[in-house]
């Protein structure tokens, strides 16, 4: 997968934004505000960070040793950085799907109740 393709995966979410709020080279996406996607745009090769469940993010580590590390600048226990063109195209959208399902079940009622309301 490419950035282009992990971008179209993440904003065609239902109440993402995309953003710049650290530098010009490092893409955030937010649902409701908060981030569960940040995607360092220099970095070669191409990576991604996404949150994770703590236990899930261990495993997925030791099953993909040095493909999947701990989120890169990020909180080692909940973040983990993905090297996106090492790893099936359809595992990254799983775990795009379980960070910003993580973000959403984060979320306040109403909040949740504002992002359900959305078209």
């Amino acid at each position: 997968m490419n950035v282009e393709v992990l971008r179209e995966i993440c904003i065609s979410k239902k109440g993402v934004t995309e953003e710049f709020p650290f530098d010009e080279s490092t893409l955030v996406f937010k649902v409701m505000g908060k981030m569960f996607a940040l995607v360092p745009l220099e970095r070669l090769p191409p990576q991604c960070n996404l949150k994770c469940d703590p236990e899930r993010a261990m495993e997925l580590r030791e099953e993909f040793d040095g493909v999947i590390t701990p989120g890169y600048h990020m909180s080692k226990t909940h973040w983990n950085t993905l090297f996106i063109e090492q790893l099936p195209s359809q595992q990254i959208k799983d775990l795009i799907d379980h960070s910003y399902d993580l973000v959403v079940a984060s979320l306040t009622k109403k909040l949740q109740q504002e992002l359900n309301a959305l078209d």
